[in-house]
């Protein structure tokens, strides 16, 4: 059987970043699986360069769980980094990478556990599913979900594997993040008069969305298991102009809406569109040239699952920690659960590591996933 330590070292040494072929990772489990005498169906997105990958351990017919994780890292630009981002660095009890906690460790962890769940006499079906690009998204998880019903049985439940020091997180936030793009009229800054300046709409807009952020503060809804107990809006990128003396014609900026469960991430978005829209109607009724049109990045919804719920009570049993109310990072578990399959965000490691300069996992964290999916063999589910 292959070290955990040794396959996470494997996995590392593929650079599967985000929006980039991952034809190499894919290749590496399914052949790892095949070693094993696992099947696998490798799945291709639309983009022709990526795909999902999904197999099953046990009686196919049956209806089982699902082990899910994200193939895809982000980017490793090597400032900040004490070791070469795509070999697997030890020192001391820490082991460094990109994609070491987020989220490669699990999917090591399921990896090693293979040949006890070959040989394990399962009475229901353990599934792996594992996505790309994630990062940008959850993009490629719902080209794989979309095939659920011709891959197996409906799950009794899912564990995303995403870092949560092994507690079980029963919700997360909903998001969508949106590009905007403001066009005006470019001119000379000394006749500004006969342009129109795509900033200065932009800043009313950025400032709309400041001001919507306030008014959820202050009205709610609120959710006080979650930090903050709102939902929250924030523009995070503005790029705009060529030069101080030219009226710019165009200016382009990046916002992003986390909802708290029971609040669609596209309705905090929507007060804004309607602004733009009256903005820009109120102008060219002035004569004025300008235009705004936006494009969705990303959108997926809350996970709320339910305290009493089963896959909950499963979660802590085999990973042997308290369950944890909420987190406001996102994780594809709100698309299953869309999807009517219930689940539950647990794994190895600290999400605070996670996208960040000599990102690492400890010995003892991974140690500790392997441990909880031998658990989930002996569980009555199972």
């Amino acid at each position: 059987m292959k070290p955990v330590e040794e396959i996470l070292a494997d996995l590392v040494a593929i650079p599967s970043v985000c929006r980039t072929p991952n034809g190499a990772i894919v290749d590496y489990v399914r052949s790892y699986l095949a070693e094993h005498g696992v099947a696998s169906t490798v799945l291709p997105g639309p983009e022709g360069d990526r795909a999902n990958l999904f197999a099953t351990i046990g009686p196919a017919e049956g209806t089982g769980t699902i082990l899910s994780a994200h193939l895809d890292v982000v980017p490793a630009a090597p400032e900040g980094w004490t070791g070469h981002p795509f070999a697997l660095r030890q020192d001391g009890g820490r082991l460094f990478g990109r994609g070491a906690v987020d989220m490669k460790g699990f999917v090591a962890c399921v990896l090693a556990s293979v040949p006890g769940l070959v040989a394990a006499k399962l009475t229901r079906p353990v599934h792996i599913a594992l996505s790309y690009d994630e990062e940008v998204g959850c993009v490629g998880v719902r080209h794989l979900i979309d095939r659920l019903p011709q891959l197996c049985a409906p799950p009794i439940g899912c564990i995303v594997g995403e870092p949560t020091g092994l507690r079980p997180v029963l919700r997360h936030k909903g998001k969508i993040a949106q590009r905007v793009r403001v066009r005006g009229r470019a001119g000379h800054s000394s006749r500004p008069d006969l342009a129109d300046n795509a900033i200065h709409l932009a800043a009313e807009l950025m400032l709309r969305v400041r001001d919507e952020a306030r008014r959820i503060e202050t009205e709610g809804p609120f959710d006080d298991r979650f930090a903050p107990p709102v939902s929250t809006l924030q523009v995070g990128v503005v790029s705009g102009g060529t030069g101080v003396n030219i009226v710019p014609a165009e200016c382009v900026f990046d916002l992003e809406a986390r909802a708290i469960p029971g609040t669609d991430p596209a309705e905090l978005w929507r007060p804004i569109a309607r602004f733009a829209e009256d903005r820009v109607a109120a102008l060219r009724a002035e004569g004025r040239s300008v235009a705004v049109d936006s494009e969705t990045l990303a959108l997926y919804p809350a996970l709320d699952l339910a305290d009493d719920h089963p896959l909950a009570a499963l979660a802590e049993a085999i990973s042997g920690q308290p369950r944890q109310a909420a987190v406001s990072f996102g994780t594809e578990a709100g698309l299953y659960q869309q999807a009517g399959v219930p689940s539950i965000v647990c794994g190895p490691g600290d999400i605070d590591r996670a996208h960040k300069p000599d990102e690492f996992i400890t010995r003892a964290e991974l140690a500790s996933g392997v441990a909880m999916l031998g658990r989930l063999l002996s569980h009555p589910s199972l």
